[in-house]
């Protein structure tokens, strides 16, 4: 009498107690950053107060506005199945062309890029989501089901990057489009291509930025910022300007030293110093008011929040949901050093939001709904029964 192998028992996600499914850190740490974020935000754009004087709320309140919705976005996406993700992607791609070319002809200037669409008082910028929608994409392409990944599909994935990428940079969006090709590469990497082919296109990149650095492709102002890091010690009139931001942003965080000059009693802040305080400069906020401590709280509240991510790309269940979550792992890893980096001079500045922390609808929503797509392939690591229709 012979053994006979049986297939193991099926079973479900929803047959697991809550806590196997429910990643807390993660969660929790997304929370946690927003709700401070929301606080910096507050602290930025409350103006001068005094005894004639109300604090204004409008951000604050549009902010834990976009947060709420986030948090509805991202549950909503925890549940997403990958075959919907496969079934509704052409669309979702056409769409994000048709929008990233759409506002290009209706949509409004912010700061010398023309990237949003004006509701009344709120904006919506087509290029944030849009990230999401490249990452599900250049996932889908480089996880073939039982095949190893050729030439050929390293050219589809790049070619389906470059085709937003071009949109963006007539915008022309240079902060948005480095998350882009920075995910791209990222994703290229990790998916298990042949080393030489990634010499190859180290070497395409470097000869690319050189190329476009050299071009007319850059506007005026984004030279002078890129000129202003690389040659700080030698700022021509037209660089002044951007020159004198980076250093009030400098001197804010300067200003907190270790202990910071408390909450909304920030110099640099209250005296409207710093450009763009509530977007792309949050964190001199942080430096300036809460000082090292608190600015390193709020950077280990983002590293906890990575860490899980990673860690959830190691467990993930296929190799789709594997990248996918890479992506997401090179946008906020990316995004979370440029903006933090910029601030202290040590990256070039560009429009890029701090996840979770800049005040702005398209970016928390897109960073929320990316969250809630980790969370999703967290809770499907031990669905046995969606195995073979996961990818």
């Amino acid at each position: 009498m012979t053994a006979t192998v049986t297939d193991p028992p099926r079973r479900s996600a929803s047959a697991d107690p809550w806590w196997l499914l429910f990643d807390p850190f993660l969660n929790l740490s997304a929370v946690a950053t927003a709700a401070m974020g929301s606080v910096l935000v507050y602290s930025a754009t409350r103006g001068v107060v005094d005894e004639f004087t109300d604090p204004n709320t409008d951000f604050l309140e549009r902010q834990v506005l976009f947060i709420v919705m986030g948090l509805i976005v991202g549950v909503a996406a925890a549940f997403v199945p990958p075959k919907l993700m496969r079934r509704l992607y052409v669309p979702a791609f056409a769409a994000l062309l048709g929008a990233l070319w759409l506002v290009l002809q209706i949509g409004v200037e912010v700061n010398g890029t023309k990237g949003w669409f004006s509701f009344g008082s709120f904006r919506m910028q087509p290029s944030e989501p849009g990230k999401l929608v490249v990452i599900i994409g250049l996932a889908l392409l480089l996880s073939p089901r039982g095949a190893e990944v050729g030439l050929r599909r390293v050219a589809l994935a790049l070619a389906l990057a470059a085709a937003p990428v071009f949109l963006l940079l007539l915008q022309p969006d240079l902060g948005t489009t480095l998350v882009y090709l920075v995910v791209a590469l990222m994703m290229v990497i990790t998916s298990g291509i042949k080393a030489r082919w990634i010499v190859l296109l180290a070497v395409v990149l470097v000869v690319g930025t050189v190329g476009v650095y050299r071009s007319d492709a850059l506007e005026e102002y984004q030279e002078a910022r890129l000129r202003v890091y690389l040659f700080s010690s030698d700022v021509s009139d037209s660089s002044a300007s951007y020159a004198f931001n980076v250093e009030q942003a400098q001197i804010a965080i300067g200003n907190g030293g270790l202990r910071g000059q408390g909450l909304f009693q920030g110099t640099q802040t209250r005296s409207d110093l710093v450009p763009q305080q509530q977007t792309d400069f949050i964190f001199t906020v942080a430096g300036e008011e809460l000082g090292l401590r608190g600015a390193s709280v709020l950077l280990g509240l983002l590293a906890v929040l990575l860490f899980r991510v990673w860690r959830t790309a190691q467990l993930a269940f296929t190799p789709f949901e594997r990248l996918m979550c890479t992506g997401i792992f090179a946008m906020l890893l990316f995004q979370t050093f440029q903006s933090v980096g910029m601030t202290m001079g040590m990256m070039p500045v560009t429009g890029i939001p701090l996840p979770l922390v800049s005040y702005g609808g398209s970016s928390m929503l897109t960073t929320m709904a990316s969250l809630g797509l980790v969370a999703g392939v967290y809770r499907r690591r031990l669905d046995i029964e969606g195995m073979h229709g996961a990818q």
